[in-house]
């Protein structure tokens, strides 16, 4: 009853992985211990895997491909699924957008966004956020969230723009080190021929304007060429695909850009408030 109640907790993806173990590792003629051993794992290990209990991280998805995968690389391609389940759930659907997006807009007026984050940044990030996490879970989340940056590195090439208050390089989480090594983080990827990077200044509303004052946004268009905008307050989430919304977004995106600095100009901005730190 424990083991069937496991798996109704598991996500799909988690479920489908357990099945799949399960009726491999029987057809192979293997016990539980016996593929255990094979893949330098214990027998309660693969037992927590098959009822649901434990979820496979990464490491035994390739250890399970070398041993019981039969060259089809059916473990190898669970990983991504794998991987979404570790993403809060009210981003899960983003999350699935973001890794094949063409074009990737985002603007942000508190924290650095998370696909820039350092590893130090976000773990600083994520475990200092109420309620607090257990430790585990805080990992798993910083082990997602670096996970993302596949994006960058992906063919075919997406294009992807961030625009930053000038006040979000400047809030410190965890230490000045690590914001310090986010700031050095954020020039490495401006320099990116498929990045930009561009900063609003905090004294803009001083002008009379600033687009930007109604919060942060993604900007987002999928590979048949669709826009969509996301939007997220609080834990809770907003995907716009109406054509109406997602043009009211746009433009107003269009402008935060325009009275940004240019990325050449906010490069040596975050170079300067780097050297200062």
């Amino acid at each position: 009853m424990a083991s069937q109640e496991n798996k109704d907790r598991a996500s799909t993806a988690a479920q489908l992985t357990s099945d799949i173990v399960r009726l491999l590792r029987k057809g192979a003629g293997m016990t539980q211990e016996e593929l255990a051993a094979q893949i330098d794992y214990t027998g309660s290990a693969i037992s927590a895997l098959e009822t649901g209990a434990q979820p496979a991280n990464e490491k035994m998805l390739d250890r399970l491909e070398k041993a019981i995968g039969c060259g089809m690389g059916i473990f190898t391609a669970a990983k991504k699924y794998v991987r979404l389940d570790k993403y809060p759930t009210h981003f899960k659907d983003f999350a699935r957008l973001e890794q094949q997006a063409l074009t990737l807009c985002t603007y942000q007026n508190f924290v650095v966004d998370g696909l820039f984050q350092t590893e130090e940044y976000a773990r600083a990030l994520i475990g200092g956020g109420y309620p607090p996490l257990p430790e585990s879970v805080v990992e798993e989340l910083v082990a997602a969230r670096m996970a993302r940056k596949a994006i960058f590195d992906r063919e075919p090439m997406a294009l992807i723009e961030l625009v930053l208050e000038e006040s979000t390089l400047r809030r410190p989480f965890g230490s000045r080190d690590i914001l310090r090594g986010q700031l050095s983080h954020l020039i490495d990827h401006s320099e990116r021929r498929n990045v930009s990077v561009q900063v609003l200044p905090m004294d803009r509303g001083l002008r009379g304007q600033h687009a930007g004052a109604r919060g942060t946004m993604q900007l987002v268009q999928s590979p048949d060429h669709r826009m969509m905008v996301y939007l997220e307050v609080q834990g809770i989430s907003n995907l716009l695909s109406e054509p109406a919304e997602v043009t009211r977004h746009f433009h107003r995106y269009a402008k935060i850009r325009a009275q940004a600095l240019g990325p050449d100009e906010s490069l040596g901005f975050i170079k300067r408030l780097a050297e200062e730190l």
